[in-house]
């Protein structure tokens, strides 16, 4: 478990993610319980976002103009994502769809271009709210949506993108997260929790290190996105 919480959080945060749609496969294939997965995943987001926000800002590639029509619509709504309930079968069904999404995600090596354009702020909001619910009621920080989008729409370059996107992940997992504490949902985490962040701390360290500079995961993350396709067909059809 230890192990592949690290790699999963080398792998993502070298692409700005936080890792938490990783996190949650792991837990799966570890049968942690769904109403524990959730809750675990915000945590461990929690810390590997935030290195990733301080190494790609401190890098140069961020933009506040970009990011904060995104996180306006976003943050209210995963709070009230985290606060809903979803029954076992339905959660396991929408988390197995995440996950084949962000498996495709990490599987395309997407990249930006010169052709950047400003985006319109209502789309931005628009786009902001819905990633925001969805990410609160699975249990993501939203990277693995908002990162392609900005990169197909044309609105940053590829390492801009990923700036944004893991300071997206982090105000989005902290909003969840409040969600999740008004709903009790914190007051259950394992008891191994401090170990499984250490080496999400350690993960997170070397991956937005790498991610920052000029480091091409592209083999190894088309593995990982087959062990979470294979995650995620099997949470929906268990």
């Amino acid at each position: 478990m230890i192990v592949a919480i690290c790699v999963v959080a080398i792998m993502y945060s070298s692409v700005g993610h936080g890792g938490a749609s990783g996190y949650l496969a792991v837990m799966a294939f570890m049968a942690v319980a769904p109403e524990l997965t959730r809750p675990t995943a915000l945590v461990l987001n929690l810390f590997v976002a935030t290195i990733g926000t301080v190494q790609f800002y401190r890098a140069g590639y961020f933009s506040w103009r970009l990011f904060l029509p995104f996180a306006a619509g976003s943050i209210p709504m995963a709070f009230v994502g985290g606060m809903i309930h979803l029954p076992t079968d339905v959660y396991k069904i929408v988390l197995g769809a995440v996950l084949c999404l962000a498996a495709i995600r990490l599987a395309v090596n997407l990249k930006g271009d010169d052709r950047v354009k400003e985006p319109p702020i209502i789309a931005c909001l628009l786009i902001g709210a819905v990633i925001g619910l969805l990410s609160g009621m699975v249990g993501v920080g939203g990277g693995i949506f908002l990162t392609p989008i900005l990169l197909l729409m044309h609105w940053a370059e590829t390492r801009v993108a990923a700036g944004v996107s893991v300071l997206f992940i982090l105000v989005n997992s902290v909003s969840g997260l409040v969600g999740q504490y008004f709903k009790g949902a914190l007051n259950g985490l394992p008891a191994e929790v401090w170990i499984w962040i250490a080496a999400a701390v350690v993960g997170g360290l070397i991956g937005s290190t790498l991610g920052s500079k000029k480091f091409n995961s592209m083999m190894l993350r088309r593995v990982l996105a087959v062990v979470l396709l294979f995650a995620g067909v099997k949470l929906i059809w268990a």
